[in-house]
């Protein structure tokens, strides 16, 4: 989801936004001072980020780490976000609302999002020191970007066919799981071209 509605044109504090948000039935993003209301999620959306978090949560039953849907926001200095996915691993923070020690986060791209995902939510969330990796999913066509702390944020793609390793963790995701049921002309064309290798090895 993105936050692309400035909500007003005058500054909040913090308190007064954490509070707000207790009682919003829209959650809002904090940037400096300044709210955003966030804006709805595509079906491909959700069922992107629904199997990336099923897929680390199954893993991460007996580990000290723990996934969060983007019902949990992570504070970055005076900046609040809500990440479509986050493992934390050690939680150093005391609030029940908020994290600023995540392992991993993950966002999943769309039009209204770009901008704030990939400039202004990359350069905050690199900021932080806990994080070791930044995931960047594309909805609308098949691309899994991954930047991870050890190789200097440089971007990783990965594709239909190929595994994504979430190296923080130690999972290894099949990039097909990842658009398990998404609808997009990249994923009906890697099915498609999948039916007559299939047909050959029958026959």
């Amino acid at each position: 989801m993105s936050a692309n509605l400035k909500q007003h044109d005058y500054l909040i504090t913090e308190e007064e936004y954490l509070t707000g948000e207790l009682d919003s039935e829209i959650k809002h993003e904090y940037v400096d001072g300044y709210v955003y209301a966030m804006a709805g999620a595509s079906k491909n959306h959700d069922r992107i980020a629904g199997n990336v978090y099923s897929e680390i949560r199954s893993l991460l039953k007996s580990s000290p780490c723990e996934p969060f849907t983007s019902d949990m926001k992570v504070k970055i200095g005076s900046k609040f976000f809500y990440p479509d996915v986050m493992i934390v691993c050690k939680d150093q923070t005391q609030s029940e609302y908020y994290t600023e020690s995540p392992t991993i986060i993950v966002e999943v791209l769309s039009k209204s999002s770009r901008r704030m995902d990939e400039k202004i939510k990359r350069m905050a969330y690199q900021s932080i020191t806990t994080l070791q990796e930044y995931v960047l999913i594309e909805q609308d066509f098949v691309d899994v970007e991954v930047c991870r702390r050890s190789e200097g944020w440089v971007s990783n793609h990965y594709f239909m066919g190929e595994e994504v390793t979430f190296e923080s963790i130690g999972l290894t995701v099949p990039v097909e799981e990842i658009y398990a049921r998404v609808e997009n002309e990249d994923v009906r064309t890697y099915y498609e071209e999948q039916q007559p290798s299939q047909h050959q090895r029958v026959s």
